[in-house]
């Protein structure tokens, strides 16, 4: 039977990876027994995992089989990656294909084969280091930055695809520079695990819970760029525990 295999990267924004990644497709693509391959990122990157799983689906694959470029994998990814396609599912009245997950390296002879290739290929030498002289850097002016958490409840959660959603639409809406301009930064933990994915936005330093792709489009467009927070997805600091409350 011929499959349908997605390539998913983390991220790629500039020519070289890029090209690298569709020299990769092209080897998946004529395998035998593959009718067609594509390429996607979990986080920056065109198309993302959302964009080709929508192009694949529109053209009613029966079956598709994820390969992550990844290794190692983390324990988090099959969780996130799981629940963030079951979430994209459930609000989708199309049919979907069945979709299984590959491993990259799924035994050892397969790994030390393709590890023993790697060593035997030309190794190119690095060049001694140039000696230059320091460059200045340019301090952003920037009201806003977009904290988004990168802990282990928050990747289980599917951070990554927000991470990913939103340095998409920091590049799509020009963010550093619209308005009063915003940047991002990825952090470790920022505190309240049961309400993954978090983020947080200052100055303000409002915290965001069980944000998704719709609730990001929500933030940016109303706290980022309108000045407000959005109440509805964000949580008071205070000293009782908070829930995640149902959308």
């Amino acid at each position: 039977m011929s499959r349908t295999v997605l390539l998913l990267a983390r991220s790629a924004i500039a020519a070289p990876p890029l090209r690298e990644m569709e020299r990769l497709r092209a080897l998946v693509a004529a395998l035998p027994g593959v009718a067609r391959a594509e390429i996607a990122f979990s986080e920056q990157g065109t198309p993302a995992l959302r964009h080709a799983l929508d192009a694949l689906v529109t053209a009613g694959v029966a079956e598709l089989t994820i390969l992550p470029l990844m290794p190692p994998q983390e324990a988090a990814f099959q969780a996130w990656l799981t629940r963030t396609l079951a979430r994209w599912r459930a609000k989708d009245s199309r049919p979907w294909p069945r979709i299984l997950l590959s491993r990259l390296l799924p035994d050892d002879a397969t790994a030390g084969a393709l590890l023993a290739d790697a060593l035997a290929a030309p190794g190119q030498p690095l060049p001694e280091a140039a000696k230059t002289a320091p460059e200045g850097s340019l301090v952003p002016a920037h009201r806003s930055r977009v904290l988004v958490c990168m802990g282990g409840p928050c990747l289980a959660a599917g951070a990554e695809v927000v991470w990913g959603h939103l340095r998409n639409e920091q590049e799509r809406l020009s963010l550093r520079t619209a308005g009063e301009g915003c940047m991002s930064a990825k952090t470790s933990c920022l505190g309240p695990c049961n309400l993954a994915p978090v983020l947080q936005l200052w100055p303000e330093g409002t915290y965001y819970g069980g944000v998704d792709e719709a609730g990001l489009d929500r933030i940016v467009a109303e706290h980022v760029l309108g000045g407000t927070p959005v109440e509805e997805l964000a949580y008071a600091p205070g000293g009782r525990k908070q829930s995640l409350r149902p959308r």
